[in-house]
């Protein structure tokens, strides 16, 4: 059961629900009620409680009764009293019930650190500057907004997204082509719940949770091979699965940064997709999950700019702000518009309309712009920390896939890996081997890494994460 959460602001008014025992003193009865409601986290901390006349005209007993129950916890430190304040739940018996930290998934160790990836640092969220967004956004906002719409989102952001994404990513759509959702598996969810059939070819690495949406589709995933200049694209073509008259008519690639290994599509890779889709009469499916973060190489345009008419364009703000802002986007060839906003539906898969208006006030007013420049320095700074602590403390671990991103690969020595994430999660640390993103059915042999994000601990944590972290790693051979 989840810990009570802290807020000494909490007002209980004159309504308060408590189940009596029918044996016993009625103040007995009334204290034991509020003592298992306050223990059970029903009652947080800072909570007032109603007056006594309020609450006994509700429990039909006596004021006195619980005026009594209310003193006898106040004696023992369950609730406090003070003039004017009223009586309300003491903080510190709320405090005792959330020091136990959680454990890590499947795991006997306690998790201390995060570095697991695809996840940003949630302390860097512009509270300021958003909240200021929202309330210019809906303060300028036409009294539509606030009716009935439409699935294809609001036109503020549309207008908003064509602009931004053709000025950093080189993405070619008007706004009538780009239709919101909800992040990158809802699109994935609209795409292969009946617009795009199967097989789909893949990336031999990638998400097993968006494996599973396919799979939950019905639709068959064939991975492609892998080398330093990215995901076999050139060999699409000939791949028996991708090419036979009833193969893959579409391709799922992350170009700017493969997922997770690391590295841009090569732009004759970029070329053969392309040129493969056009062949098919098929499309390639275009995750720009890390386009905006890039620290040591020039910045990599999105495939979509090469065929507006035979590339999905799909990203979302999950990274570059928050994965709370349920806000992602498809940017589509104008001939599957129809198909996917009748996938969404009426109503039931919509996106809320404040955060719309406010990311597109947020995007045209420049602050966009700044917060990515700002964490694109801090993950720089991080991605620097991480490498330079291997270089000092484990300078046998390679270290991969650093040019962009939140995250980095380290390399293993055969047969290592399974064992390095067992003692990095008993130093506390939580990651993943590279296994755990491999396709079941790749047809590269598994070399043994870790995938280590360096973006979610907060920055007085970061350090120890990273000492917890080379404590894990194997030694260097003999």
């Amino acid at each position: 059961m989840p810990g009570p959460q802290v807020n000494s602001g909490r007002e209980a008014g004159s309504d308060l629900l408590l189940e009596l025992s029918s044996s016993g003193p009625h103040r007995a009865a009334v204290a034991a009620a509020l003592r298992e409601a306050v223990r059970s986290g029903r009652l947080a901390p800072g909570t007032r409680l109603p007056p006594y006349r309020s609450l006994a005209a509700d429990l039909g007993v006596a004021r006195n009764t619980v005026a009594d129950a209310y003193a006898e916890l106040v004696a023992e430190g369950w609730l406090t009293a003070r003039q004017g304040s009223g009586t309300r739940v003491a903080e510190r018996v709320a405090a005792r019930a959330q020091r136990a930290p959680a454990k890590a998934p499947g795991r006997g160790a306690l998790t201390v650190h995060d570095l697991r990836q695809g996840q940003p640092d949630a302390t860097s969220f512009p509270r300021a500057a958003w909240t200021a967004s929202v309330r210019r956004a809906v303060a300028a906002a036409p009294h539509d907004a606030f009716a009935p719409g439409g699935p294809q989102g609001r036109p503020e952001l549309r207008r908003a997204l064509a602009e931004y994404l053709a000025r950093v990513r080189g993405v070619s759509a008007a706004p009538g082509q780009i239709v919101v959702c909800a992040g990158f598996a809802h699109a994935l969810r609209l795409l292969f719940g009946g617009v795009l059939s199967g097989p789909l070819a893949v990336e031999p690495y990638g998400l097993p949770f968006h494996r599973q949406i396919l799979a939950d589709a019905g639709v068959r995933t064939i991975p492609l091979g892998l080398d330093a200049d990215g995901a076999r694209t050139d060999r699409l073509a000939s791949h028996p699965d991708a090419s036979a008259r009833r193969g893959a008519r579409a391709v799922l690639l992350t170009p700017a940064h493969q997922f997770p290994t690391g590295g841009p599509l090569h732009s004759t890779r970029r070329a053969a997709a392309v040129d493969w889709a056009r062949g098919r009469g098929g499309v390639v499916v275009e995750d720009d999950y890390d386009g905006e973060f890039r620290y040591d190489r020039e910045p990599v345009g999105a495939v979509q700019g090469l065929d507006p008419d035979h590339v999905v364009y799909i990203g979302s703000v999950s990274k570059s702000l928050s994965p709370a802002i349920r806000l992602g986007w498809l940017v589509l060839p104008p001939h599957l518009v129809d198909a996917v906003l009748t996938a969404k539906g009426l109503r039931e898969a919509w996106t809320g309309v404040t955060d719309q208006l406010a990311l597109a006030e947020f995007i045209e007013s420049g602050q966009y712009d700044r917060h990515v420049r700002r964490m694109r320095q801090r993950y720089r700074a991080r991605r620097n920390q991480l490498v330079a602590a291997l270089a000092e403390r484990a300078p046998h671990i390679p270290v991969t896939g650093i040019a962009a991103g939140l995250h980095a690969v380290l390399r293993l020595p055969p047969g290592t890996e399974a064992s390095t994430v067992e003692a990095a999660a008993q130093a506390g640390a939580a990651l993943d081997g590279l296994a755990f993103f491999r396709h079941p059915a790749s047809p590269l042999p598994h070399r043994d890494g870790l995938v280590v994000g360096y973006a979610t601990p907060p920055e007085h944590r970061y350090r120890p994460a990273l000492d917890a972290l080379c404590r894990a790693l194997p030694p260097a051979e003999a």
